[in-house]
């Protein structure tokens, strides 16, 4: 079984920043992508930032500039620096991660909040 563990979530004022972390445990030989989407009250899950093994990066248009994500392969664990926040980032983050045969895992979610 694969454990996902998220951390970092909270409330902050517009402008401010946050850091997710997502801490991954469990038996596996190996993670292929991992990655953040969000999702507000009415609104369908949607991605954030993802990452390979290697490193290639992908954002929505929204977080671009503002949203970094990396990731520790020696710790399992993947970050999410949040930088500029706005009431628009306001929702509940899941870490998600892909594991070989195209396995997906999720965890609980973290509630961002931000006040104007």
């Amino acid at each position: 079984q694969v454990r996902l563990v998220e951390s970092g979530g909270g409330l902050v004022q517009a402008g401010g920043s946050l850091r997710l972390s997502c801490a991954t445990s469990g038996r596996f030989s190996s993670i292929n992508s991992m990655g953040w989407y969000r999702q507000a009250p009415g609104n369908q899950r949607e991605l954030v930032a993802s990452i390979t093994t290697i490193g290639t990066t992908i954002y929505a248009d929204s977080v671009k500039g503002r949203f970094t994500i990396s990731r520790d392969n020696a710790k399992n664990t993947v970050y999410l620096q949040m930088n500029s926040l706005t009431p628009e980032d306001t929702a509940v983050y899941y870490c998600q991660v892909v594991i070989p045969g195209a396995i997906v895992y999720w965890g609980q979610g973290t509630q961002v909040t931000v006040s104007s």
